[in-house]
């Protein structure tokens, strides 16, 4: 096939891990920047860049760091971006980059991120502040790309149910009672799992921690695996503790060609798109479905004209294992098939999370093993609370149809949704529930959703010692809770199984 030459290709990747803190971040990006044209052929397309586009960063706050990243490796774009927050950034910004290469907009875009948190929190320990690049006003700030609009409802927000490591297991516990599974028997599977993804990390080069952990050593708490929030412990969590940075080099194919980048190198963007479930967790239909992951991963085969079984890769977003339960369910992927891993990675537990950044380093490795297993990946991306989504499929051939990209956003608006009460006075079914521990694995806050009587959605919260002390030993899904209109909540032993009929459990 005749090539058009303004077709997007990515032909560059670049992963730095850092143990000692010796770059801040910018330094980072740049540093895989370097390493991403490296990867290219070390053909210079550095000095071509015209569009730096970065993934929003929480170790450091710069105005303009794609301006310092531009100089760092040589570069004068005539075009910086910043992301607002979100994991789906990375593979957000690639996206647009293709439809501004396609479009002629663009003719080389570099894409990356990095943090340093781990430099950070050592140093905030002690009252320290990093010694790093300082951008006062005279700096223009660069535009923000993605929405800003708040990742959580009132009901959420009134109770303090704002952290991700409360409200993922959320959906853990509503997909262990969707399956009609124990709580040990969830355990166990969800440990499998993340098994499964640490004997990827294993293999990776690039991952912060590369050993295989035991389906039972996640699943078990211990001092070095303490609770997070019930039923997660801490190796069911992303690790952010890290210092990474990623980056990868999207051009034309007109580019490429001049640049004399081999054209074994080249992966191609075939299709993306982009999604959001609703905004208020309450107001979801499922706390253990994801219309906008169904409709996205759907639209993204079907504008690249293939089917699932055509995928020979994938990179499902992972900061929790439900993440990945969900995001499969929704795809039709299973999740223990030896030939078609759900990781390329290792995932954010082990590979690492470098908040907003993970999908730039699954890109980056993707792009790797697509050149050494041609064929079609898939990677999906999530911000927020299962909110967010943008999925990308990439291969080592050009797309017969071009780079193609759809908002679906019309179309997941039109699933049905659950009506959300940010304040309600009553007895309620118990669909779902985590319980929050200190540092010290003392349990301290137990979150509760509640079904009313209608079939709406509530969100309580429980303090009480013995409170806390069922919800962590015993299955009560269904069970009656009482809830005050200042959003707290507590088991009603005075409301029997069959009134409980009455007041939503058929909605669970």
């Amino acid at each position: 096939m005749t090539l058009d030459p303004r077709t997007p290709v990515l032909v560059g990747a670049g992963q730095v891990n850092q143990r000692e803190g010796e770059l801040e971040p910018v330094g980072l990006i740049a540093a895989a920047a370097s390493a991403a044209d490296t990867d290219s052929g070390g053909v210079g397309l550095l000095a071509a860049i015209d569009s730096v586009r970065l993934v929003a960063m929480l170790s450091w706050r710069y105005r303009d760091p794609g301006a310092l990243v531009a100089h760092l490796v040589g570069a004068q774009p005539r075009h910086s971006a910043y992301s607002v927050d979100g994991g789906n950034n990375p593979q957000a910004l690639v996206g647009r980059a293709a439809q501004d290469i396609a479009a002629g907009r663009a003719e080389v875009v570099l894409v990356g991120g990095a943090e340093a948190w781990r430099t950070r929190m050592r140093l905030r320990s002690v009252g320290e502040r990093p010694d790093w690049t300082m951008q006062d006003e005279s700096v223009p700030a660069a535009p923000r790309l993605g929405s800003t609009r708040p990742l959580l409802g009132a009901a959420e927000l009134r109770i303090g149910l704002d952290r991700p490591t409360a409200v993922y297991p959320l959906f853990e516990q509503a997909l262990r009672i969707a399956a009609g599974r124990s709580v040990s028997e969830q355990l166990a599977y969800s440990g499998a799992l993340w098994s499964q993804f640490s004997e990827v990390a294993a293999s990776n080069p690039n991952a912060w921690t590369q050993r295989v952990h035991t389906a039972e050593e996640i699943a078990t708490p211990a001092p070095s695996n303490r609770w997070i929030c019930w039923p997660y412990p801490k190796l069911m969590n992303s690790n952010n503790m890290v210092e990474q940075g990623a980056a990868v080099l999207v051009c034309s194919a007109a580019a490429a060609a001049r640049a004399g980048v081999p054209r074994d190198k080249w992966i191609f963007p075939w299709a993306a798109t982009e999604a959001d479930d609703t905004y208020a967790i309450a107001a979801r239909a499922a706390l253990h479905r994801s219309p906008a992951i169904r409709i996205a991963g759907r639209n993204v085969l079907e504008l690249a004209d293939v089917g699932l079984d055509d995928v020979d890769l994938v990179d499902l977003y992972s900061c929790f294992p439900s993440a990945v339960q969900v995001a499969a369910g929704e795809l039709g992927l299973p999740l223990d098939d030896p030939a078609r891993p759900l990781t390329v990675t290792g995932g954010l537990t082990f590979a690492g999370g470098p908040w907003n950044n993970y999908v730039t380093h699954s890109i980056a490795t993707m792009a790797t093993a697509l050149r050494e297993k041609p064929g079609l990946g898939l990677i999906t991306a999530n911000g927020g609370y299962l909110t967010k989504h943008s999925i990308g499929l990439y291969g080592t051939q050009p797309p017969p149809n071009g780079f193609r990209w759809a908002d679906v956003q019309a179309e997941v608006d039109r699933e049905l949704t659950t009506v959300a009460l940010d304040v309600w006075e009553g007895t309620g079914a118990l669909e779902s529930w985590t319980v929050a521990h200190d540092r010290q694995g003392k349990p301290e806050a137990g979150f509760l959703a509640v079904r009313t009587p209608d079939g709406a959605r509530t969100f309580a919260v429980t303090r009480e010692p013995d409170q806390l002390t069922t919800l962590v030993s015993e299955d009560i899904a269904g069970a009656a809770i009482a809830v005050r209109a200042d959003g707290t909540g507590w088991l009603d032993s005075s409301t029997s199984t069959s009134e409980l009929t009455k007041v939503g459990h058929a909605h669970l």
